[in-house]
């Protein structure tokens, strides 16, 4: 009998490795499955048996070389229209390595078309469609590889690609609708940072000048802003190293696991903004939810594969807090509350649904929810942060023209006081 190297995870979430015998890659995984260990990639192996849960096999697929991974990472609109094509080529019939090729022909991309060549020629080597997919984590996350391996193993695939589109379409919906959040105030704050630059390069320069022949003491304020001016204009390349140095330093600490979790943290607490980055992201994890229930995925293996997929490392612990305290035995209930992430109209359709055996749709439900909500605050955006943005100007010119004018208002009033005199 063949010989398959395995991948897997046990009960207690370990990544097992090994060697199985079996007539085909369906013995080994039921074999894997009676053993506690739920399977996430089987290919053919010439390496000697191992017993379950030991050795070390080669990996379940050969890595490709590095020359082979673009710059340039594949839209997320490839991806939705894949999985639209290839659903209607599955669902008319036409055999999936027949549409990988049609596929690969007509794409306008040459990255994905470069991926959906090694796709096709990883099935024709005998590799699973979801294995193969695994060689482009860049392209097809973990949560779009376990859908699609839930998709061989009850002969869904078609289904399942269908699920993805209308998946991916949300995310898309989602990922706009928090760009668009973002967008209005990090432009003005641009502006404004750009004014005040401006204001001290060339305006505030120009009265130093007229000041200068006042031969009198200037109000504190513009002693302030013209010491600010001086310095600038001196050390302006100074100002912009530590600028850029800054973005570098912070793109640094971002790429770093606890600086990405804090600013993940932080970024829920921004005002206005905050709340709905907030929503956005639980509506994703929701509906992702959703779809690895409906697709017959277990709870603690669906919030497993879910939790990455929220791009919030913050959020994504919460819900790795979620999946084990359900392994231990706690009800979803009890763990969505422990998060402190949900509302309680959340929490409760959460109890109705696992008092039902209907959780996913309750989940369902709840991304449509958080997506309505979404839509609401952005419609709501402007008006709230209009009034913060007017003090903020209002502040800002406020203090310029004090220190601009108090020094005339002063000469004035002196000019006036030697006349009457």
């Amino acid at each position: 009998m063949p010989y398959f190297a395995y991948t897997g995870r046990s009960a207690s979430g370990d990544l097992v490795k090994g060697v199985g015998e079996g007539a085909n890659s369906n013995a080994v995984a039921d074999q894997l499955s009676a053993a506690g260990i739920v399977p996430l990639d089987i290919t053919p192996s010439n390496a000697a048996r191992s017993e379950v849960g030991g050795g070390n096999p080669p990996a379940s697929a050969p890595p490709l070389p590095a020359s082979f991974w673009p710059r340039r990472r594949v839209p997320h609109e490839e991806v939705l229209l894949f999985c639209r094509q290839l659903h209607t080529l599955l669902k008319s019939g036409v055999p999936i390595l027949r549409g990988l090729a049609g596929l690969q022909e007509s794409t306008r991309n040459p990255v994905f078309a470069d991926v959906l060549r090694d796709l096709r020629e990883s099935l024709e080597s005998g590799r699973e469609l979801s294995s193969s997919m695994q060689r482009h984590p860049r392209v097809f996350n973990p949560f779009f590889i376990a859908m699609v391996r839930v998709g061989e193993t009850t002969g869904q695939l078609e289904g399942v690609f269908l699920r993805m589109f209308h998946h991916l379409e949300f995310e898309r919906e989602i990922r706009g609708q928090v760009a668009t959040a973002l967008r209005y105030p990090i432009i003005v704050m641009v502006f404004i940072g750009a004014a005040i630059a401006i204001v001290n390069l060339f305006v505030i320069p120009q009265f130093a000048k007229v000041y200068a022949n006042f031969n009198t003491e200037l109000p504190l304020l513009t002693r302030v802003l013209i010491g600010f001016s001086n310095f600038t204009v001196s050390y302006w390349w100074a100002m912009l190293a530590m600028l850029v140095a800054a973005v570098f330093g912070i793109r640094w600490w971002l790429s770093t696991a606890g600086g990405r979790l804090r600013w993940d943290r932080w970024k829920l607490k921004i005002p206005i903004a905050g709340k709905i980055i907030l929503k956005a992201t639980l509506a994703r994890f929701a509906r992702s939810f959703a779809l690895s229930g409906q697709s017959g995925v277990q709870i603690t293996l669906g919030l497993r594969t879910v939790a990455p997929t929220v791009d919030n490392r913050y959020i994504e612990s919460k819900i790795e807090q979620m999946r084990i305290g359900v392994e231990r035995g706690e009800s979803v209930l009890r763990t969505a509350s422990a998060a402190g992430v949900f509302t309680p109209v959340v929490l409760q359709m959460i109890a109705v649904g696992e008092e039902s055996g209907a959780i996913d749709e309750l989940m369902e439900e709840i991304g449509g929810l958080y997506q309505r909500e979404v839509e609401y605050e952005l419609k709501t955006l402007g008006s709230q942060v209009e009034p913060i943005l007017i003090v903020a100007l209002g502040a800002l010119v406020l203090i310029l023209a004090l220190g601009v004018f108090l020094p005339i208002w002063d000469l004035g009033r002196a000019a006036l006081g030697k006349g009457g005199g």
